[in-house]
């Protein structure tokens, strides 16, 4: 009874969290949705063939306004770099499009405060800025596989079907992570006791603490295997159980590194590549980490771990209710165009990975495979794996 009585609260801290930012959910991956269908697509690797100042800007502006799914982002990130743009400039671009997007942005405000939405936006460009410096000096001379000539893309316009269908495809994306999630999140709430978390966070240890936080936050966030929106509630219960400011921020910064991630880049950019990004990526997530949390300090912005409570007591707020019940039209209102527009002629310039769902954009896509006569097209190489697999029984 004693286990069934913990389980039963970790649940419903699970469900405290998801009840409180479903709203924020449905109104981030819609925004995300037309951003994604109605922004620019004119030749994008043809103007990210290096990284320069105003090339690392443009960078992290178009990932802002593309999809907060780690597993899209890294997608994009290779087509960009197979089309011609610079290595440096495709990574910056993944930094951007999971730290610095509108849909991750609302969770982390609702779930956590204002103070770690911001800190995530300043610590998101504090990141850009570093990574342009680390990785050149890291990675050396990266040739792409096609000139930046190559990197031409039909311009086709947008409907309102194609920004359905990129909300419903990464929300399909993320399901799972967001699932879990909120599932872990509740059970580090629950289940583990605070001496155990302190102890492994070294709280009250100083500035010693501070700095073993934010090493130890990018590996937690590996092992977790919890990665884009679906971190933030994880990050919420860490946060509560005592892991710092700065360290929570680099376990927000690193849901690049889990490990079906590393798998990935495996694939993508071989072994050697893959070590070397690993420790650039850990090495700039936590210096980020700290910088963000020292910067925080020196201005009072730091939140207490009292502004919000780890898990928010369902009691059914007015508000909340209301909102939620708004985003629950708005999302049944989208997966209904979504569904219209996959029975109606399809554009030219978009495919459905047949494994996910998502929206994949045809001249970006660096991951495809022909099947009698019929070429498919995938945002990353497990759900490649999983058609293959599928399709040979």
């Amino acid at each position: 009874m004693v286990i069934l009585h913990h389980l039963g609260r970790a649940l419903l801290s699970s469900w405290s969290m998801l009840y409180e930012t479903f709203w924020a959910l449905v109104l981030g991956f819609s925004i995300s949705g037309l951003i994604q269908a109605f922004g620019s697509r004119q030749a994008i690797a043809q103007r990210l063939g290096d990284h320069r100042p105003r090339t690392i800007a443009r960078a992290s502006l178009w990932g802002a306004l593309s999809s907060s799914c780690s597993y899209a982002a890294s997608a994009i990130a290779k087509s960009l770099y197979d089309k011609g743009s610079d290595f440096t400039t495709s990574m910056v671009f993944m930094i951007a499009s999971t730290n610095l997007v509108v849909d991750l942005g609302l969770v982390l405000w609702t779930l956590m405060g204002w103070r770690f939405a911001v800190a995530e936006l300043v610590g998101g460009c504090i990141m850009v800025a570093l990574l342009t410096v680390v990785l050149p000096r890291v990675m050396g001379t990266l040739t792409p596989t096609a000139s930046p000539e190559e990197a031409t893309e039909e311009v086709e316009p947008s409907t309102w079907y194609d920004a359905a269908d990129f909300a419903v495809g990464d929300l399909m994306m993320v399901r799972v992570e967001l699932v879990v999630g909120f599932l872990v999140a509740g059970a580090f709430a629950e289940l583990l006791p605070v001496s155990l978390w302190h102890t492994l966070f070294l709280v009250h240890h100083g500035v010693v603490g501070t700095i073993v936080n934010a090493v130890v936050g990018p590996v937690i966030a590996a092992l977790s295997f919890v990665c884009s929106v679906g971190n933030i509630p994880l990050a919420n219960a860490l946060w509560h159980q005592g892991l710092s400011f700065g360290g929570t921020l680099s376990f927000i910064y690193a849901d690049l590194l889990t490990i079906p991630l590393l798998a990935i880049y495996a694939a993508f950019y071989g072994p050697r590549i893959t070590r070397r990004l690993v420790i650039c990526f850990w090495f700039v997530m936590s210096v980020t980490g700290l910088l963000t949390e020292a910067l925080a300090t020196a201005l009072h912005a730091v939140p207490r771990r009292g502004d919000h409570v780890i898990a928010p007591n369902v009691h059914l707020s007015v508000v909340t209710t209301l909102l939620n019940a708004l985003a629950f039209v708005v999302l049944l209102g989208v997966i209904v165009i979504a569904r219209r527009g996959r029975f109606r002629a399809r554009s030219t310039r978009f495919a459905i990975d047949p494994i996910c769902g998502m929206n994949v954009t045809i001249a970006r896509a660096s991951v495809t495979v022909e099947r009698d006569g019929v070429q498919y097209y995938f945002c990353c190489p497990g759900c490649r794996d999983a058609f293959v697999k599928k399709s040979a029984h």
